[in-house]
């Protein structure tokens, strides 16, 4: 048996998880990450779908706290019914 075979299986038994399915898992995100979906290639290598999806993480992040302060801004400025039942339905 391989060294890599055998450090494989030893992961594998420690982790509880196949060297399939984190080729499988990888593909998915692979398939969800505009970056890497929208390439003409068909496969990128794990650590940079991994990489890829961190930054894609990140820029969720980003969009998610600029819109925030914006509805927190839009909220602030605004006196109506309608910013009311917002505040209320965020609360």
């Amino acid at each position: 048996m391989s060294s890599r075979r055998s450090r494989s299986r030893q992961s594998e038994a420690v982790s509880g998880i196949s060297d399939d399915q984190i080729a499988d898992l990888v593909s998915k995100l692979q398939r969800l990450i505009p970056e890497i979906r929208n390439r003409r290639s068909d496969k990128a290598s794990a650590s940079k779908v991994l990489q890829e999806t961190c930054n894609y993480i990140r820029s969720l992040h980003r969009e998610v706290d600029d819109l925030s302060e914006r509805l927190s801004q839009l909220l602030a400025d605004s006196d109506s019914e309608q910013a009311a039942i917002i505040r209320s339905l965020l609360m």
